[in-house]
This record gives structure tokens, C-alpha cells and sequence, in this order.
């Protein structure tokens, strides 16, 4: 770490943390692996040798997974909330987090297999449960709250009316 972010997420794994962050790499643009640390001795939940932080970068944000142990769980407390501009995007990076293990929450809200929580959130959601014509933005968000996965095309027919 030549200089590090000052500000950073800093996630907690079960000594799964390079298996997460090489998902998110894989999964999202402008996201990478960008240090594997090894622990230089023995610590509560690991050995000498083993990962200890993972340094990576999600969309733009700077991470760092702990394999802190199974002590400390993810709830939705904590989301990365991702904007999506279609149905076929969003469509996307919710498949590869329900389909790598993880699990269907509402609202836009999924899980990983690791039990970090992600929105998709299409902006087309966003400008409608936002929008100044209240009835509409009602319209909009009583339709998000039947679904899972957004559906752009329900989503903008209900605020239509």
C-alpha cells in the first residue's frame, strides 16, 4: 500500500475475503484485487500465512476485506447501492449475485453468498419514486414494493397510471 484511500469500507469476512473481492472484480466495472496481505502471525481466526486483508476496489470505492472469523455477520445496515441504466443491466448484476450463491431479498435488494447486500437500483426507479407528481411517484413506488427484482417496464407503466 503505497498511499492508502482516506476513507475506506472495510468488510468482514469469514476467511473468504480474495474469493469476495476477485466476484466483485469480476463482476462490476472499474473494480479490482489490489493487494493480498498475509497475516504475519498467528491471529484468532487464522494462521501465519494466511489472508488476512484483502485490498480492493468496487465500482470506484475502496475496500478492504478482513477475515476476521465468524464472529461478526453482514445485515442490511450496510448495502452497496449500484445505479443501473436498463433492465438488461440491472438484470445482470442481479443474476451474478443470486446466481453465485446468493439470495432475493425486496425491493431491489439482494444478498451475496457471503451476506453483503447490494441494491440495483435502476435510476429509471430512482426519477420515478422521486418525482414531484406525488400520485405518480406513488404509482411508481407501490409497484416496487410487489418486487424483488426491479422490472423497469412495470415500474414506469405504474407511474404512467
Amino acid at each position: 500500500m503505497t498511499k492508502p484511500a482516506k476513507n475506506t469500507i472495510c468488510l468482514w469476512y469469514d476467511g473468504d475475503a480474495e474469493e469476495a473481492a476477485r466476484f466483485y472484480a469480476e463482476t462490476f466495472p472499474d473494480s479490482s484485487v489490489d493487494a493480498v496481505h498475509l497475516a504475519p502471525g498467528n491471529f484468532p481466526s487464522g494462521k501465519k500465512g494466511d489472508v488476512l486483508t484483502v485490498e480492493f476496489t468496487v465500482m470506484g470505492i475502496p475496500c478492504i476485506g478482513l477475515n476476521g472469523g465468524p464472529e461478526v455477520k453482514h445485515n442490511w445496515a450496510f448495502s452497496f447501492q449500484v445505479a443501473t441504466v436498463d433492465q438488461a443491466e440491472t438484470d445482470r448484476y442481479w443474476n451474478a449475485i443470486v446466481g453465485n450463491g446468493g439470495e432475493e431479498v425486496e425491493c431491489g435488494w439482494c444478498k451475496d453468498k457471503w451476506g453483503v447486500s447490494w441494491q440495483i437500483t435502476p435510476i429509471a426507479l430512482t426519477k420515478a419514486i422521486t418525482d414531484p407528481d406525488i400520485a405518480a411517484a406513488k404509482r411508481a413506488f407501490d409497484a416496487m414494493l410487489k418486487m424483488k427484482k426491479i422490472d423497469i417496464a412495470v415500474i414506469e407503466a405504474a407511474h404512467r397510471g
